[in-house]
């Protein structure tokens, strides 16, 4: 579904991401792991349209992005961006709503369809409670569940998260991604999401990709790139990795020595 064809970002004279390639199929959950600094973000955001490409190719069911209309790409593809700073007076029905943008007719009134897709989106991540208070009165937890449902509002096939679990706490973390992981083999999404923790990467995605300086160091399932020494050498990091004791992953864990 969403195919990455040896992409390079350039900002100014430096080059931040190398030729990377990857595939996300349709009913897919992959993370992109690594340490700061390593192009997750760039990625993600060189994906959403957000920042130029210097050479390569973001594709889906054959069809180029660079080719596409704002418009015509908002129907393929919805982000979940990092620490984004929302209007502050919009309320959170409000918010969501525009989700919707891609899909108006020419006055841009919503219809019934597309106030339930709202509806349904807020109910998913639990945040029907806020439909009317304003973004600013929200906490950065609050705000991020609300920007999940903004996307899935937006109903594309591909979904885009930026560490979605940066500001919520680990009830709301282990909610938001067991969400992510459910809607993209319900729903058939192909998932693309850049995560911090190696564990929650492990628990929730299916394929992991390991990035380091801009380039893909390895791929696969949890089990094979999640391993002491890529990780030692990725985060330059003494590692433990075990087998978690009640699921068939690796279980990452700090070194004393």
């Amino acid at each position: 579904m969403l195919k990455i064809q040896n992409l390079s970002v350039d900002y100014g004279t430096r080059r931040i991401l190398h030729e990377v390639s990857l595939d996300v199929q349709s009913g897919e959950v992959l993370a992109l792991i690594g340490p700061n600094g390593a192009g997750k973000s760039t990625l993600i955001r060189a994906v959403s349209g957000v920042i130029p490409i210097a050479s390569g190719q973001v594709r889906t069911n054959g069809d180029n992005f660079a080719a596409l209309a704002t418009l015509q790409r908002a129907c393929y593809v919805a982000t979940v961006p990092q620490a984004v700073s929302m209007p502050p007076a919009y309320t959170v029905w409000e918010t969501v709503l525009f989700g919707r943008t891609p899909y108006l007719g020419f006055l841009g009134q919503p219809s019934q369809t597309d106030e339930e897709i709202a509806r349904q989106a807020l109910g998913r991540v639990s945040a029907l409670p806020l439909v009317d208070r304003r973004v600013g009165e929200l906490s950065g937890g609050e705000q991020q569940r609300v920007l999940l449902a903004r996307a899935l509002c937006q109903s594309t096939p591909i979904l885009l998260l930026d560490e979605p679990t940066a500001h919520l706490d680990l009830q709301y973390q282990v909610s938001l991604l067991g969400l992510v992981h459910e809607l993209a083999h319900k729903d058939q999404l192909a998932v693309l999401v850049a995560l911090h923790d190696l564990n929650l990467a492990a628990h929730y995605a299916d394929r992991v990709a390991l990035m380091v300086a801009g380039t893909i160091k390895a791929i696969g399932k949890p089990k094979e790139v999640l391993q002491s020494q890529m990780i030692e050498e990725a985060y330059c990091l003494p590692v433990q990795v075990v087998r978690h004791p009640f699921l068939d992953i690796p279980l990452v864990l700090p070194d004393k020595k």
